[in-house]
């Protein structure tokens, strides 16, 4: 029987919105992507720009960073759920509009506080809303070959964030302003916005019940923890009692999990998921390597621009050799696999992730200038390309058709909990290891009195930071000349001792990884599958 003619009208304009011009949303969606993944590296390498325009430090603007992507792993769970009770295409626009309003926040603030609130805050909600619903939009918008080729789509505009974004960023930051970018992102936002029309929602059909339990302690878990771990950068109080709050309730989520599931009660996640070897051992990856990545993405570029004292683009091209390559290699490994077991692929990667870091230690005191690292990090970008070409497809092969949107979004969750962690810890052990090489230099100077010594350990004890030279030496305008270079000599010695100290965390992550991948390589291959829903990992 023909449909009535209002409702053949609506079909035929919804077929015309989405097979008629699919090319055009399918660019929209890539567009949505690219400034998802470009949006920290631009805030990473405008570290030193941020700090100086806005009178903060970096430390300071470090956590920041972490704290962004702290709050898109503690509530993409959530996100994904919300997406399901409201609409996956509402819920896709709020997660745009959450990072149009941090863009805009990024170029219009004087302080740090509305970044924070805004930028890391809000738009880390709405990354959270945005990944899970845009994968959901992809599966009910694009069909056969066409979903296929908008999932490419959409991992490739990841993968070249990923590699130009710190050139872009440096480049823009150095010739006009930081800010800039940031503004240019709430344009192509706004771009993606107009084409809103061309979206069929995909309805939600599962259970609409919320597990509120599951989420709080999910949010709080995940949340205590790197919390806790910020807070003991900045000398706050009370930091073994977040930690200590955030694993109780990370094993109270996994009680409550399995106790819901027993039950036959909606859960905010399935525990059965984690009954997969292979979906246990690809999470634990992705997570190992997330850690690193996070690790080294906040060393390095604190270490080029506060202690090299490069500018933006310089830091960029300096770190071009990392993410270029990383792209290349993941490229060049998805096409020419072949016959290769994943498992050994991800090994390989670990190994030279875990000698590219481990190459970076020694090198860091040494290096005057960013080019010298370029073997190191060429290197670090390969085992990175290789593991970007193999963890997603490896994790999600074992799950379902039905429930690999679920476990995508603990992928996600896991992978951006390890970056949010590796931001994190990486950073804290860089203020506590400079903190304490800097008190130790001053108590062996023969310059500094024991006033002085005591001024440099309590000044440290309230905000060890990690800064240049030149800052530092308007700082000590008023000492007398001697004391004034011994404490610039001090200042050079400690910081690249903290930085080495800080990249430990990375490399052993990678370690951890390696190791991972030996239980990897014991198991089963996962079967074949399509990559139509591993690309947004």
């Amino acid at each position: 029987m023909a449909p009535p003619p209002d409702q053949a009208l609506v079909m035929a304009r919804d077929a015309e919105q989405t097979v008629g011009r699919p090319n055009r949303l399918a660019v929209l969606l890539s567009m949505a992507m690219f400034v998802l993944v470009v949006d920290t590296s631009l805030m990473n390498v405008s570290i030193s720009a941020v700090v100086r325009d806005l009178d903060t430090t970096a430390s300071r603007v470090q956590s920041a960073i972490a704290l962004e992507a702290l709050v898109s792993a503690a509530f993409i769970l959530i996100g994904g759920k919300v997406g399901d009770l409201i609409g996956r295409k509402r819920a896709y626009v709020l997660g745009l509009l959450g990072y149009a309003v941090g863009a805009v926040a990024m170029t219009v603030s004087q302080s740090l506080a509305p970044i924070v609130v805004c930028w890391a805050l809000i738009g880390g909600i709405g990354a959270s809303l945005l990944l899970p619903a845009m994968q959901s939009l992809i599966h009910g918008n694009f069909e056969g070959k066409a979903q296929t080729k908008v999932y490419a789509m959409v991992g490739a505009a990841a993968a070249i964030a990923a590699a130009v974004g710190p050139l872009i960023g440096g480049f823009i930051t150095t010739f006009l302003s930081w800010r800039v970018g940031f503004a240019l992102e709430a344009v192509i936002i706004a771009v993606v916005l107009s084409g809103i029309g061309l979206i069929r929602n995909v309805e939600y059909t599962g259970p609409r019940h919320i597990d509120l339990v599951g989420a709080v302690l999910s949010v709080v878990g995940m949340g205590g923890v790197v919390l806790g771990i910020l807070v003991w950068q900045e000398g706050g109080d009370r930091v073994l009692a977040l930690i200590g709050l955030g694993v109780l309730a990370l094993a109270g989520l996994a009680y409550w999990l399995v106790r819901r599931k027993r039950a036959d009660r909606p859960a905010l996640l399935d525990p059965a998921l984690f009954g997969s070897h292979l979906f246990r051992a690809g999470i634990t990856g992705q997570l190992l390597q997330q850690i690193t990545l996070g690790g080294v993405m906040i060393a390095l570029p604190i270490y080029l621009q506060m202690v090299l004292e490069y500018n933006a683009l310089e830091a960029g091209l300096s770190l071009a050799p990392l993410s270029l390559t990383m792209f290349g290699v993941a490229l060049l490994a998805g096409r020419r696999a072949g016959k290769r077991r994943p498992a050994v692929i991800i090994r390989t990667g670990f190994l030279l992730l875990s000698l590219g870091t481990a190459a970076l230690i020694p090198l860091v005191p040494r290096a005057g200038f960013g080019w010298q690292l370029l073997i190191p990090l060429a290197v670090a970008g390969a085992g990175l390309g290789l593991l970007v070409s193999q963890l997603n497809n490896y994790t999600l092969s074992p799950i379902e058709e039905e429930r690999v949107s679920e476990a995508a979004a603990v992928n996600s969750a896991g992978g951006s909990f390890g970056l949010s962690f590796g931001l994190a810890f990486a950073g804290a052990i860089m203020l506590a290891t400079l903190s304490l090489s800097f008190t130790t230099l001053a108590d062996r100077s023969t310059v500094l009195d024991p006033g002085e010594k005591q001024e440099v350990a309590h000044a440290l004890e309230h905000n060890a930071e990690v800064m240049t030279n030149e800052h530092l030496d308007t700082l000590l305008a008023s000492k007398p000349p001697e004391v004034h270079d011994e404490i610039i000599r001090i200042n050079t010695e400690a910081r690249p001792i903290a930085l080495q100290a800080a990249l430990i965390i990375p490399l052993l992550a990678a370690l951890l990884g390696l190791l991972n991948s030996f239980r990897m390589t014991r198991l089963p291959d996962p079967r074949p599958t399509s990559d139509d829903s591993n690309l947004l990992g």
